[in-house]
């Protein structure tokens, strides 16, 4: 596993090692040692899945708020995404600002999301399957979000969704 740094405090895009032979490849996708070594607690509370049938897609901006903040790390195993998150630690040197990378099953990377940032997608292929290892038990009294076209943001996605939740377009700006 490569940790590459995120232009955002505590993210990263994990890139995957291969030992590749006769029958295919074999690699780690999660290393608790790993996580711990860059500052990152390794605890898994829960892993969730979307399955998201549609290439255009959106899902998010979403987050927990306090005392509830959750990180988690999001990877592709079917598909692709354009992965999104915002740091909105108002702390933060990088309030405000977002950073995406793709994440497909093909390129195999993963996407570290710090607690106290908003995460979501855009799928870029129909058939995409979203998996996110998560710090925290869900939290339905904690949970809420940002609207993805905030302009105080501005988030640049790689092209207008089709696919999107009444939930998701009633979001508030940051």
């Amino acid at each position: 596993m490569i940790f590459v740094s995120t232009p955002l405090a505590g993210g990263f895009v994990i890139e995957p090692e291969w030992s590749v032979d006769e029958r295919g490849a074999f690699g780690r996708i999660y290393c608790g040692r790993e996580f711990t070594a860059r500052g990152i607690d390794p605890r898994i509370a829960q892993a969730s899945a979307s399955r998201n049938t549609e290439r255009g897609t959106l899902r998010g901006m979403h987050f927990q708020r306090a005392p509830f903040e959750e990180a988690k790390t999001v990877r592709v195993t079917a598909g692709a995404i354009f992965d999104v998150m915002v740091d909105l630690r108002s702390e933060s040197p990088t309030y405000k600002r977002w950073y995406g990378v793709e994440l497909s099953a093909e390129n195999g990377r993963a996407l570290h999301v710090p607690a106290g940032f908003a995460h979501g997608f855009l799928t870029l292929e129909a058939s995409s399957v979203v998996e996110y290892m998560i710090s925290v038990d869900y939290e339905s009294s904690a949970s809420s979000g940002i609207r993805w076209n905030d302009p105080s943001i501005g988030i640049e996605w790689p092209f207008q969704p089709t696919h999107m939740s009444e939930r998701d377009r009633a979001l508030p700006l940051a």
